[in-house]
């Protein structure tokens, strides 16, 4: 395996840092950890939520993005942040202590599946939901974690698409922009049930 390097990337967050490792980090679902969540189970998101200014630490594939606070400027810790993760893979630190069910994570930190499982779908084979994953999957999520964040679906009722923006997406000042004029103009003219798409609140 190839020794492992970091390195920092800005986000269209101000508040939010992209951390992008050369190899994959972390397999299956992404997952995010805040201050008020039970992160025990993840001794990396741990070590990273007791730095003072950390507020929020979203775990992908390749890469964490970590959210500050508003009493420090990135330009200042960014650098000890690198730093601290280069060191913590190079000691074959862990994601997730062993025998840590990730979906029981999830659900008890109130952090969805990064899509709708099959079972479910409100009717069997809808074939709307469908369509509507596989386009946030092909067009929208690569796009979305390329800044740092990630794009989830929840829900579709009565023309109505729901989802969940995490990482650097949460609290982003353009979120709202690119929810509007991209995802839903995206799903609207691709898809003609789709009527509005909106960001369900964690």
């Amino acid at each position: 395996m190839n020794p492992i390097s970091i390195y920092a990337e800005m986000t269209p967050n101000p508040m939010t840092m992209k951390f992008v490792a050369n190899r994959s980090i972390h397999e299956g679902e992404s997952i995010e950890f805040n201050t008020s969540d039970d992160y025990s189970v993840s001794p990396l998101a741990e070590k990273l939520l007791n730095f003072p200014f950390v507020e929020n630490v979203f775990i992908a594939s390749n890469f964490i993005t970590v959210t500050r606070n508003e009493k420090i400027e990135w330009d200042m810790v960014a650098l000890d942040v690198r730093e601290f993760l280069t060191d913590f893979f190079k000691n074959e630190g862990k994601i997730l202590n062993d025998g840590v069910n990730l979906s029981e994570v999830k659900k008890q930190s109130g952090n969805p599946a990064n899509s709708i499982d099959e079972a479910e779908l409100n009717v069997a084979g809808n074939d709307v939901e469908k369509k509507i994953i596989d386009a946030l999957d092909e067009f929208i999520r690569p796009a979305v974690e390329g800044d740092g964040g990630s794009i989830d679906f929840r829900k579709f009722e009565d023309g109505k698409v729901t989802v969940v923006l995490r990482g650097s997406c949460s609290g982003c000042p353009s979120a709202t922009t690119t929810l509007k004029h991209g995802v839903e103009s995206l799903l609207i003219s691709t898809i003609p049930e789709v009527k509005e798409v909106v960001a369900q609140e964690l």
